[in-house]
């Protein structure tokens, strides 16, 4: 897989634009990012199903704003209308954005687990009865995707429980890093819970979600990069600050900034250590090797967001970029 993470932060006639640029330089899937300030990931979904031939899904949604049978009828509904081109990216979620609405407690690796396990019984045609994180009385769907259960679940996660729980239960592992410490950390905790997958299930994939700002101009694209890092540093598992050597303090300061709000003074928080350890930012030939270093470690990458100073333009390079890394021919 080479994804890309494309932000609903633009009108959704942008989205879809995007994503057809990206078909064009080689992306395959299109992961559309869930934040309650942005516009509806779902909506941009169906818009880029419509525009492109590539695989779309949310990445990623948390299962505490919405029911997660709710989620799961909206996938399957993606995957109707994409004719099989549905993925599913759920986590749980930017805790800066879940403070804001009072459901930063509710963060767990139990509840992301059960959203997709009784996700995937209602796609293949089950009626759901649950009493765990959440509840469900003879819940069940009233038309079958076509790609049935075996809709690609990917859990978006960086701590070492989530990561294992990935190697077990899902399709894959969509881990927020792009430093090849990260990655090596991260393959062995996927291994670890890989070892008591069911067959049936298949290999798992480990895909770095890896933030990627790309310019020819590499200030630019270090500058740029500082917004996205910022939610990274925030959202960061100590064992992640620690084995880059940043400051958790600082990184709490940043996450507190932003859920008031004051985007500017967490953006003016963000290091350039923290940059290096959580971006892949600078010109096309920096990121083409930054890519191939956590390749060394993944199987598969997403580029997140910003891209780039020039949104066009950077899908282009980042395209380039991966070609290089030895992504794509």
């Amino acid at each position: 897989m080479l994804g890309i993470e494309l932000t609903p932060e633009h009108p959704v006639d942008r989205i879809a634009d995007l994503g057809v640029r990206a078909a064009d330089a080689g992306f395959d899937t299109a992961f559309v990012s869930s934040h309650f300030f942005n516009r509806d990931p779902f909506v941009a979904c169906d818009r880029l199903a419509r525009a492109t031939d590539i695989r779309v899904g949310p990445g990623v949604i948390n299962p505490y704003e919405t029911h997660p049978v709710t989620l799961a009828s909206r996938v399957a509904s993606l995957d109707e209308v994409s004719d099989g081109r549905a993925v599913y990216g759920v986590g749980p979620g930017d805790p800066s954005a879940l403070r804001s609405l009072g459901l930063a407690d509710d963060r767990g690796l139990r509840s992301v687990l059960e959203a997709f396990s009784v996700a995937r019984n209602l796609w293949a045609g089950g009626t759901v009865d649950h009493d765990g994180t959440f509840r469900a009385s003879g819940a069940d769907l009233k038309f079958e995707p076509p790609q049935g259960a075996d809709i690609p679940v990917y859990v978006g996660g960086e701590g070492p429980h989530m990561c294992r729980m990935a190697g077990k239960h899902a399709d894959g592992l969509l881990f927020n890093g792009s430093h090849p410490d990260d990655l090596a950390w991260a393959r062995d905790r996927i291994d670890e819970g890989a070892e008591d997958r069911p067959d049936e299930r298949g290999e798992v994939v480990l895909a770095a979600y890896a933030s990627v700002s790309v310019a020819e101009d590499a200030d630019a694209a270090r500058e740029l990069a500082v917004r996205p890092v910022a939610f990274i540093a925030a959202g960061a598992a100590p064992p992640v600050l620690d084995r880059h050597g940043l400051d958790p303090d600082r990184a709490e300061r940043i996450g507190e900034h932003l859920s008031a709000g004051d985007f500017s003074a967490a953006f003016a928080a963000v290091t350039p250590a923290m940059v290096d350890a959580f971006c892949m930012a600078g010109t096309p030939e920096t990121v083409a090797d930054r890519m191939a270093a956590v390749l060394d470690h993944a199987d598969s990458l997403v580029v997140g967001s910003p891209l780039g100073p020039d949104l066009e333009t950077a899908v282009e390079l980042a395209g380039a970029a991966a070609r290089e890394a030895g992504l794509r021919e």
